[in-house]
C-alpha cells in the first residue's frame, strides 16, 4: 500500500504539471549506490516525454535522489511526441517513450546534432476500458471492432452500433483517449487502425477527448454513463475500483499476458538518452541506478517489469 501511495502521489503532481515539470530532491546524504567512484554526485537531469512512462521514471528519480541529494532531477510529461521534440532541440538529458523513435524524429535529432541510446525499461500493455458500472453487454473486443470503433471515417456513437449486430447494448458510447502527442496514440492507432501508404500509423477519429494527461482519461470514462478510453495497463490497475476492462481478441491484459507478448496490444516501454549526457557522473549514475532496479521499481510502480535480458543488453551498452 505504501508503494501504491507514493506512485498515486507521484501521478497527481504529474497531473497538476503537465506543461511543466515535476521535481525530484532527495534530503539524504550522498551514498556509493548512486555515485560514481565513491564521489558525491552534483548537476541536473531534466527528462521529458511519456505520460505512461513518466512515474516510472520519477519512482526512480526519486529513489535515486534520496542517495544524491545535490543532483536535481525534473520530469516533464508533455507526451511521447512533445518530449522527443525537446529532446532533439537539446532542452533535455532523457526522453520517456512508450514506443519506438519515429524516422522523422531520427531525423530531427541528426539536424539537431544529437546523437542517443535508446534503453529498454519496463513493458506495458494499453488497456480498453470502460466504466465499473456501465453495462454494455459484453466485456470483449476484438482488434476489428476497436477499428471500426476508432477509424478516421468512423460514425458510431452508441455500442450497438458496433458490428456484429446484437453484441452490444444500446447505450451512448463516448470516447477518450490520448491526444496526438502520445506515444500511446501512435502505438494504438498503427495496431488497431493500420498504417496509410508512406508507412505511417493513420490518425483515428477526432471526436473524443483527448488530453496527453492519462488521468484525464481516466477522468473521461469514470464520469460518463458508457464511455470507452484507452492508456498504459498501470493506469487501470491504480483504478481497477472504478474502471472495467476489456479482453481484446479473447485475451485480458495482465503482467503474465503482457510479458509474453500474448495481449494483443502489448508494447515495450523505453528511455532515450544524449550520449552528450550520458558523459555527465550525474546522468550515467541515474540511467544505472535505473536499469539496475528497474524490475523493482516496475513492481513497486504496478509496471511490468522489462525481460531482464534487455535490461542486461542496457547495461552492457552502459558500461560499454
Amino acid at each position: 500500500m505504501a508503494a501504491r501511495g507514493r506512485r498515486i502521489a507521484l501521478m497527481a503532481a504529474s497531473a497538476a504539471l503537465a506543461v511543466g515539470a515535476l521535481a525530484v530532491a532527495g534530503c539524504g546524504s550522498s551514498s556509493s549506490s548512486g555515485s560514481s567512484g565513491g564521489s558525491e554526485l552534483s548537476g541536473k537531469i531534466a527528462i521529458d516525454g511519456s505520460s505512461t512512462v513518466g512515474p516510472l521514471t520519477s519512482a526512480a528519480a526519486e529513489a535515486f535522489a534520496a542517495d544524491n541529494s545535490k543532483v536535481n532531477i525534473t520530469v516533464g510529461t508533455s507526451g511521447t511526441g512533445g518530449g522527443f521534440e525537446l529532446f532533439c532541440k537539446g532542452e533535455t538529458d532523457i526522453s520517456d517513450a512508450s514506443r519506438g523513435i519515429k524516422d522523422e524524429e531520427i531525423a530531427a535529432c541528426k539536424t539537431g546534432g544529437i546523437a542517443y541510446e535508446e534503453f529498454r525499461v519496463a513493458s506495458d500493455g494499453i488497456t480498453v476500458v470502460t466504466g465499473s458500472g456501465a453495462d454494455v453487454g459484453s466485456d470483449a473486443l476484438t482488434l476489428a471492432q476497436l477499428k471500426a470503433i476508432w477509424e478516421p471515417k468512423s460514425t458510431i456513437k452508441n455500442w450497438k452500433d458496433i458490428p456484429p449486430a446484437g453484441t452490444f447494448k444500446d447505450a451512448t458510447l463516448t470516447l477518450a483517449g490520448p491526444d496526438s502527442q502520445s506515444g500511446t496514440y501512435d502505438f494504438f492507432n498503427e495496431t488497431v487502425i493500420g498504417k496509410d501508404a508512406a508507412g505511417k500509423a493513420i490518425a483515428s477519429r477526432q471526436d473524443y477527448t483527448a488530453s496527453a494527461d492519462d488521468n484525464v482519461t481516466v477522468r473521461a470514462v469514470q464520469s460518463a454513463q458508457a464511455g470507452l478510453g484507452y492508456f498504459g495497463f498501470s493506469y487501470f490497475e491504480e483504478n481497477q475500483d472504478t474502471l472495467k476492462d476489456f479482453a481484446i481478441d479473447g485475451v485480458k491484459p495482465s503482467v503474465a499476458t503482457i510479458t509474453d507478448g500474448s495481449y494483443p496490444l502489448s508494447r515495450p516501454l523505453f528511455i532515450y538518452v544524449k550520449k552528450t549526457s550520458l558523459a555527465k557522473p550525474e546522468v550515467a549514475a541515474f540511467v544505472k541506478y535505473y536499469l539496475e532496479n528497474a524490475t523493482t521499481l516496475a513492481k513497486d510502480q504496478q509496471f511490468v517489469p522489462a525481460p531482464q535480458d534487455a535490461l542486461d543488453k542496457g547495461l552492457a551498452k552502459l558500461a560499454s
